[in-house]
């Protein structure tokens, strides 16, 4: 299968495309510099700027499949309203070109799995949440409804189209995890907050199977990246610091918190109890479905 994608350079993007050049798939990669990544061996690479034009036609040439990854990223800085912009605009108008894009072709691709994120869901305390479950409030909320709609679009002209709500990947190649291994080897990991705020969280091998599982099974809607051993993040700091042998220091209070991040921190305080409920019931067998034995697995 030939398979276009973008953000195929982030964490997810890269471990995606080795898995998918792995089983023989045709890669198709759109990046704003094209061809000036290492990218897997049979990957053709073109360039496209998300926010201001469609994608090439020469790159959806026999495409039969798109992953959408490209955004972004949400932890980059304050979410000063620059900022917020940037990270609206690369994920809504961004999706809106390349469903575009397809839109106008003859032979259009069968199927559009769609980056999200659990920011959709808002912060909702102890609610199980799980893809039926309604949107929340809030910038990301608002993002991710805003960004899901666009995907959403291509289901009007016969794509079929699977949103993923994805949440903490947890890896040592990049992401939160590697921002806060330094800390906990120095025995400052710490809970922020009082603790309780669930915490989302899935193993980067698991979020790839999730990806390619809502590539090749007949799903429609969105689908939760997640894992189902989801803990709060009290849970989460003593369980890091232990794999890690070292203590939990005091914890970190929300004021002190909101006076760093300002807005943002809204992504380490808001809680979000969020089961992948599709996937399993799709058929899909989580590697690491509970957080000690991912942890175990990405420190050892």
């Amino acid at each position: 299968m030939r398979v276009l994608l973008t953000g195929a350079t982030g964490l997810i993007g890269k471990a995606l495309c080795r898995v998918l050049a792995a089983e023989g798939h045709e890669l198709v990669v759109l990046s704003r510099k094209g061809s000036g990544h290492s990218l897997p061996g049979n990957a053709k690479a073109f360039a496209w700027q998300p926010e201001q034009e469609i994608p090439p036609v020469a790159a959806w040439e026999g495409v039969e499949a798109v992953v959408h990854l490209a955004g972004e990223p949400i932890a980059a800085g304050r979410w000063t309203p620059t900022q917020k912009g940037r990270i609206r605009n690369s994920r809504v108008i961004g999706t809106r070109n390349l469903v575009d894009g397809m839109k106008g072709l003859a032979h259009k691709p069968k199927v559009l799995v769609c980056g999200s994120a659990v920011g959709y869901y808002g912060n909702r305390g102890d609610e199980k949440l799980d893809e039926h479950s309604t949107p929340g409030t809030g910038f990301m909320s608002d993002v991710c409804l805003a960004w899901e709609k666009e995907g959403e679009r291509a289901a009007t002209f016969g794509v079929r189209v699977t949103c993923a709500r994805i949440g903490v990947v947890l890896s040592q190649e990049g992401g939160a995890l590697e921002k806060m291994l330094l800390p906990f080897k120095l025995g400052l990991g710490a809970r922020l907050g009082d603790g309780q705020q669930w915490f989302p969280w899935i193993h980067l091998d698991d979020i790839v199977g999730v990806l390619r599982h809502a590539l090749l099974q007949p799903i429609q809607g969105p689908i939760n990246g997640v894992a189902p051993g989801i803990v709060n993040n009290e849970q989460f700091t003593r369980e890091f610091a232990s794999v890690l042998h070292r203590p939990t220091f005091l914890p970190v209070p929300e004021f002190a918190l909101r006076m760093l991040l300002g807005e943002m921190a809204d992504v380490l305080l808001n809680s979000q109890y969020v089961t992948p409920r599709i996937a399993l019931e799709t058929g899909y067998q989580f590697r690491f479905p509970q957080l000690r034995s991912a942890l175990e697995a990405i420190l050892k």
